[in-house]
């Protein structure tokens, strides 16, 4: 695994120092290392870490919550090592989008595979994002395009195929994407 950049928040300063050691001693970069949720945040803002490495219990904002703004706003994926195992923890966590979830007292064996894992369901995670976006403007693009179409062929009297084309050829002259066209004939019409 190549070398990562790692910010590291836990509200004990001893495990961050313990971990950190662990995670240098690794090959890793820990970039940042904090004793709270909020500053852990600020921090994944500024610093855009490959990884976050998160405590739950912490004072101020807890590592779920920060977990859960973290994977909003698709900054990094989030590996929460805490020393809480409790069921509604865990399901909080689920909720909060947290990427991997490893129980103290951890061994170097264990963290490794962990932050493999996390690493590759986030960009998993980020592909389908990536896709269901894409997925939804070619889904408007051709919702707008539609109504176009018809526009047209009810103005000019036109086939359908002739009113695609129109667009199609329009598109081309002005170097403009089908939907700009498309919008723009929706626009002068309802005008």
């Amino acid at each position: 695994m190549d070398s990562l950049k790692i910010v590291i928040a836990d509200d004990e300063p001893i495990i961050r120092l313990d971990l950190k050691k662990t995670l240098e001693n690794m090959g890793h970069q820990v970039v940042g290392d904090v004793g709270d949720g909020s500053t852990a945040v600020e921090l994944a803002r500024q610093l855009k870490p490959d990884i976050l490495i998160l405590d739950i219990k912490m004072p101020g904002m807890d590592g779920i919550d920060a977990a859960k703004v973290i994977t909003t706003e698709g900054i990094a994926p989030v590996l929460l090592l805490t020393a809480y195992s409790q069921k509604d923890l865990v399901d909080r966590a689920k909720d909060a989008g947290v990427f991997a979830y490893l129980v103290k007292p951890f061994k170097e064996a264990d963290l490794m595979p962990a932050i493999e894992i996390a690493i590759s369901r986030y960009e998993e995670f980020m592909d389908l994002e990536n896709e269901v976006t894409d997925l939804e403007n070619k889904l408007e693009t051709r919702k707008a395009v539609d109504r176009a179409k018809g526009i047209l062929m009810d103005q000019y009297g036109l086939k359908e195929q002739e009113a695609f084309r129109r667009i199609q050829v329009q598109s081309m002259n002005t170097r403009k994407s089908m939907r700009e066209i498309a919008e723009a004939i929706i626009l002068a019409h309802n005008v």
